[in-house]
Formats: C-alpha cells, sequence, structure tokens
C-alpha cells in the first residue's frame, strides 16, 4: 500500500529519534502540518506525518468503507519499519485508539495519545451522539457513513473545536474533511466489551478539556490502562493540534519527552 508521509528534516541540532504522526478519522497527514511538524522539527526532531490508507493522498480510497484497525495498525507498522530507528509515535483520536491497539503488539521509543478513542470502545461517544444529535446519527447509519458527523461547518465546529475557535481554523479544517471507515465505527463500538492489554512502550496521555467527541474522564480511563495519568489542557477542542492553542499541548509533550531523555 503506497502511504503519503509528509516529512520535515529538523532545523536545529538532530536528535537521533524522529517523530512519526498518525492522524484521526476524517483527517490526513495534513492535520499536522501547520503548526507539530515545524515545531517539533524547531526542537530537533526529523519528523514525519502518515496518511493512513484511504486518507490523504494515499492509496486505497475506493475500500475506505470496510478498512479494520488492523489496516490502520499494519500501516502505522510500515512506516514506522521504514524510519532509521523506532520512532515516538504521536497519534491522535481514532489514530490514538490504533496506536494504542499498535502498542500492544509492538514497541516504540514512546507514544503520544492526543484527545485519543477511549480504550474501552466508543459506547459512551455512540450515546451522547445519539442523545445530543440524533438525527444526524440516523443519517450516518441509514448511509453507512461517518462523514455526516462532521458534515456542515456547525457540525464540524461542535465535534472538532470549541465555540470560541476562530471561523477560519474551522473552516480550513472542514474543507479538508473526508469521510471514515464505517467498519472502524463498528469495531470500536465492539470493543467496549473487550479490556485493553498492557502497553510495549511508556506511553503519555494528553486530552482536551473542551473535547466535543471525549470526556476528560475518559482521557484518564485511557491514562490508567496505560499506567499513565492524563495531562488535561483547558479551553481547547478535539482537535489540539490545529487550534490557536496548539503550542500548549505540543509543550506539554515536548516536556514529557524531555523527562524521558527523547
Amino acid at each position: 500500500m503506497r502511504l503519503e508521509v509528509i516529512s520535515r528534516a529538523p532545523t536545529t541540532v538532530p536528535r537521533s529519534t524522529p517523530i512519526l504522526f498518525v492522524h484521526g478519522a476524517w483527517h490526513g497527514a495534513w492535520a499536522w502540518e501547520d503548526h507539530y511538524l515545524p515545531y517539533f522539527a524547531d526542537h530537533g526532531y526529523h519528523v514525519h506525518a502518515v496518511s493512513l490508507r484511504g486518507h490523504g493522498s494515499s492509496e486505497g480510497r475506493a475500500g475506505l468503507r470496510w478498512y479494520s484497525i488492523s489496516d490502520y495498525v499494519a500501516d502505522i507498522k510500515q512506516v514506522a519499519d521504514a524510519l532509521p530507528a523506532p520512532p515516538i509515535i504521536i497519534a491522535h483520536s481514532m489514530g490514538g485508539y490504533t496506536l494504542f491497539k499498535y502498542l500492544e503488539r509492538y514497541s516504540a521509543a514512546a507514544g503520544v495519545l492526543v484527545a485519543a478513542l477511549p480504550t474501552v470502545g466508543a459506547l459512551g461517544m455512540v450515546l451522547r451522539l445519539l442523545s445530543k444529535n440524533p438525527v444526524v446519527f440516523v443519517k450516518m447509519l441509514a448511509q453507512l457513513k461517518l462523514y455526516p458527523l462532521v458534515g456542515t461547518p456547525e457540525l464540524a465546529r461542535r465535534h472538532l473545536y470549541t465555540p470560541a475557535t476562530a471561523d477560519a481554523i474551522v473552516q480550513r479544517t472542514y474543507e479538508r474533511l473526508q469521510d471514515e471507515s464505517f467498519r472502524v465505527f463498528i469495531e470500536i463500538a465492539l470493543q467496549s466489551f473487550t479490556a485493553p492489554k498492557p502497553l510495549r512502550a511508556p506511553t503519555m496521555v494528553i486530552g482536551a478539556e473542551n473535547d466535543g467527541f471525549f470526556t476528560p474522564d475518559e482521557q484518564r480511563a485511557i491514562a490508567r490502562a496505560a499506567n499513565t495519568t492524563a495531562v488535561i489542557v483547558p479551553d481547547t477542542g478535539h482537535n489540539m493540534m490545529c487550534e490557536a492553542s496548539w503550542q500548549t499541548s505540543a509543550d506539554h509533550i515536548l516536556a514529557w519527552l524531555a523527562e524521558r531523555g527523547l
């Protein structure tokens, strides 16, 4: 599978451990391009952002509806194995859930889960969406598509940002959103009935106080499963890496990496 990878070389003294960024549902490698890629490159990291199969400019758009979490795990492994050293893997939302599953099986220099989908699955999110957006939820099920959840600028704002986020930020994201695997939605809902396994790398969990999908308590539950403590960033929405406050979350990650000599 040919996968799009956006890379940046370090602009300061290079570090030996690269970083691989993994996007969440509806997004692509572009989600990291404006802020996180140049910022982490400015801190000496070789940085790479992958578009999972069917996303961005990667191959496989025609089969997107039925890709599995295992398929996305394989994409992470494909790119990670091609790097010169085991990377730090930073993953957002659905990508964070995929990274958790990756780290149950494979090692890495470290993992960072950014506003990740809960390791116990999406049942809580599903019930909240059904309660707050029943018409959109029924439309999604009728079409076997996840795009209706973010299918207008208003819905994109509600789920991905906050009421205070600048219109230009919301619109820039909305214009690039795409559909997502419906099979992944089914798999994650079923995962609500399975227990997570121990991870094979030190892992950070960072969440958003005003996340339109997941609650701070769900982020804390992920942290307990990863044997760590969650960092909850105030006044920011689900798309932490695109918000005006993006540097706050990035600096939390850099500090955590520095504590571990990475």
